[in-house]
């Protein structure tokens, strides 16, 4: 399917019901505390919402009204005697207010928690999430080495069965800048992943209530759910990557990190992904920095770990979705 560019930045897809808030407030509450509350909820989006003291017989919970297609969520809520919001199986401070906006549009996009279907990664049906990863692993079958990132992502999205959505501004910055990699050969998931990093840029799955599936390009944010580059294997290294194990002669003098890793990865017979925000972050160029190893014999994956070492860096065994290994560098220190 196509590459999607939005007239604007992608939030979250449409919600099938509409909620309102009734917040009951706590004799013991503070003079000023409702008001600030209705302060902070409108400043993080929330409208439908009324302040009213609590009575004796009011509780928390939720009424459903409407019709099955378009359902209303009667939301009570309490503000407490600690200035805390009680909704129901949720508490919240003031300076949540934000997240309290994302419970009651989860609400109106899912429905009630206790009949929403067991979700796996990215809040998606566990079938769906399985749906995406083997449209994912569906291989890069060109070279991308000296290709805007646009591009590169607008190929892979033709080859892909669920579409990709971006905006604008995104598409602007990933065409003014180029791939040095070659993702030739990886899963289509990792190399999204890896074209939209450096720029600071992530993919994410959703489903609208619909159930119609899109990739949308977000900005990384902390906390974000993101698909990664590359997975964690389930394997020992040994199994997933046994040529890091085999034993050789080695002697390296003054060569530099970058020279020596390209040999390396070429004799391991696996590629490998340069975490570029680590390396720009803690200013470490490995085409500028020399490494030396004395003449010993050893085994791959120590002079892996020895000649990074020397560069600030540091390597890691991933595989990309159709469980393919590669090398993911990044500097010891944190990005």
């Amino acid at each position: 399917m196509a590459l999607a560019l939005l007239a604007c930045s992608a939030g979250p897809l449409l919600a099938s019901g509409q909620v309102q808030l009734e917040v009951l407030a706590d004799k013991h509450a503070g003079l000023t505390a409702s008001h600030e509350w209705m302060r902070a909820l409108a400043d993080a989006g929330v409208r439908n919402v009324r302040f009213r003291q609590a009575g004796t017989t009011d509780k928390v919970g939720i009424r459903v009204g409407g019709t099955e297609q378009r359902p209303t969520y009667v939301v009570t809520a309490k503000l407490t005697a600690k200035n805390e919001l009680l909704l129901p199986g949720a508490r919240f401070r003031q300076r949540d207010a934000a997240r309290v906006a994302r419970w009651l549009d989860d609400l109106a996009e899912k429905g009630l928690p206790e009949k929403r279907p067991k979700t796996s990664a990215f809040g998606l049906p566990a079938k769906q999430f399985e749906q995406v990863r083997a449209d994912l692993t569906r291989p890069v079958a060109f070279s991308t080495k000296d290709t805007d990132r646009a591009t590169v992502l607008r190929t892979i999205a033709r080859g892909l069965q669920v579409s990709i959505q971006l905006d604008p501004q995104a598409d602007k910055a990933l065409q003014a800048d180029k791939l040095t990699e070659d993702l030739a050969g990886l899963s289509s998931g990792t190399a999204i992943a890896c074209v939209l990093r450096p720029l600071g840029y992530s993919m994410v799955p959703r489903s609208s209530a619909g159930g119609e599936l899109a990739y949308v390009v977000v900005r990384a944010r902390p906390g974000t759910d993101i698909w990664p580059v590359g997975w964690a294997p389930q394997k020992p290294r040994r199994e997933v990557l046994p040529a890091l194990y085999e034993f050789l002669t080695v002697n390296i003098q003054g060569v530099t990190a970058a020279a020596a890793l390209e040999e390396i990865a070429k004799r391991l017979k696996v590629p490998y992904l340069m975490d570029h925000n680590a390396l720009a972050r803690h200013g470490i160029d490995p085409a500028k920095v020399h490494v030396s190893l004395p003449q010993s014999r050893t085994f791959y994956a120590k002079v892996l770990d020895r000649v990074l070492f020397q560069a600030g860096l540091k390597s890691e065994l991933r595989i990309d979705e159709a469980g393919k290994p590669f090398l993911w560098i990044t500097s010891i220190k944190p990005l």
